[in-house]
């Protein structure tokens, strides 16, 4: 990939959400131990106990044993009834975003397409858009709830039904990075985020950081 890659007026850059534009992390573990209680099941979840599974569909997360299943735990109900519990809490718990997002979205909407992908459920951009009142700075969405298909798949998706030939995408994760690179595109990694990256095309440490990198070499 191309380290030195600049972009011009109207290219798109794509945000992953959780880690590189906010951190929601205690709003999930509540929403996890609430569907818990009501499939009677033990333990509690922490915000420290998601951290490792940040990036993954929540439907990986329960795959990789995050909570203690009795045998006889309906799986498709216990996520159906998880992603509706979240959908109906996030618009009231929402989440903190980092320093600097919101002014810089806005400024960054000026000169480029912002357009938002996630492992998130069918809902959560739109909640996450509309608690931080940020929904004007994007032209389009696509989550993993919306149609259960890689980052990589609808980051192909999102550039082809807008007619975008050059963009980037931003998150905080290797396999952000991945998936990034896999749909043909550079990767910008915040490592302030919830995970690491060895292979990111640029890294930066704040949000602002990253806005006056991005203004000041607009091509």
């Amino acid at each position: 990939m191309n380290t030195n890659f600049t972009l011009s007026t109207g290219d798109a850059i794509i945000f992953d959400m959780d880690g590189t534009l906010w951190n929601a992390l205690d709003s999930y573990a509540r929403i996890w131990n609430v569907c818990m209680r009501e499939f009677a099941i033990s333990g509690q979840i922490e915000a420290a106990d998601l951290l490792r599974y940040m990036g993954f569909s929540i439907e990986e997360i329960f795959s990789h044993g995050i909570i203690q299943t009795p045998p006889n735990l309906n799986r498709h109900l216990f996520l159906k009834r998880l992603e509706e519990i979240e959908d109906a809490m996030m618009p009231t718990l929402g989440g903190v975003l980092y320093p600097g997002v919101a002014d810089g979205l806005k400024t960054l909407s000026r000169h480029f397409t912002l357009m938002l992908q996630s492992n998130c459920s069918a809902k959560g951009l739109v909640n996450f858009m509309h608690f931080t009142h940020t929904r004007a700075f994007f032209r389009d969405y696509l989550s993993w709830g919306m149609n259960q298909q890689p980052k990589s798949v609808n980051i192909r998706l999102l550039m082809e039904r807008n007619g975008i030939s050059r963009a980037v995408y931003v998150g905080d994760t290797d396999s952000d990075c991945r998936h990034a690179h896999d749909a043909g595109i550079p990767f910008v990694y915040m490592n302030y985020g919830f995970g690491t990256c060895d292979d990111a095309d640029l890294e930066f440490s704040s949000f602002p950081q990253f806005v006056n990198h991005i203004m000041s070499h607009i091509k």
